[in-house]
Order: structure tokens, then sequence, then C-alpha cells
């Protein structure tokens, strides 16, 4: 289980995940990559982008997964390129982590998600 994934699973009771799928990072017939896990050509066009993301559900069981334009309009707004972690809670950022794949840092998602989870609990037990 991956480390997202292990995340997912700890804070899926109290945090709504969502994946937005955007352009693929390695397409088999782009930039590729030795360790990639998947064989995913550059989409041409939405359905491809459906069929790359079902591979992909497959890896984020309990997470919600949507897909990005195909003008990648998601992926700009968010500087995603390819990879980005962000919290955002009633439409405010309250994290944003590093561009992937170097900023991708799941740990420091982590460690936000836990001074977050403190924070909340310690003040209910503050009010009782």
């Amino acid at each position: 289980m991956s480390a997202f994934q292990r995340l997912v699973t700890k804070y899926q009771h109290d945090v709504d995940f969502l994946i937005i799928y955007i352009e693929e990072a390695h397409p088999s017939d782009g930039w590729v990559t030795t360790d990639s896990p998947y064989i995913i050509p550059q989409h041409r066009s939405l359905e491809d982008r459906v069929s790359a993301a079902r591979v992909l559900q497959q890896g984020a069981p309990g997470c919600a997964l949507v897909l990005d334009t195909m003008a990648n309009s998601s992926s700009s707004a968010y500087g995603a390129y390819f990879e980005r972690l962000y919290v955002i809670q009633s439409g405010t950022i309250m994290y944003q982590g590093g561009r992937g794949p170097d900023g991708y840092q799941v740990s420091e998602l982590r460690s936000w998600l836990e001074r977050y989870d403190e924070q909340l609990h310690g003040a209910r037990a503050r009010r009782l």
C-alpha cells in the first residue's frame, strides 16, 4: 500500500480525498521512464483520459477520482504539473505541497493532517 493510500485509509472518515487526473506525466508514446508502473499513451481525447483514469482508480480505492479537461484547466489553475497535494477547506487553500515528483511529499501532508487533527480534537476536548 502506498503512503498516499495509507493516508486515505487513516483519514477517510474526517477528510474527503479527491484525485484530479490530469495529463499523463510519462506517456508511453512520449517521455518514458523505466520505473513507470503503467503503460499509458498521451491522451488524445477525453475517452483516452477516461480509460487511463480507470487504470489509476484501481490503485486508489476509496478515493474519489475526477478528470481534468482536455485543455488541462485544473492542472494550470493549481500548478499540478504532474503531481501536487492540496488541502482545501471551505474554498480556501490550507496546504499546498510542492510540485512533483520532487515536491510531492506525502509525509509533509501527513504532518499537516496530524497537526490539524490534534487542533480539532484538542478544541473538542477543551469545550467538554
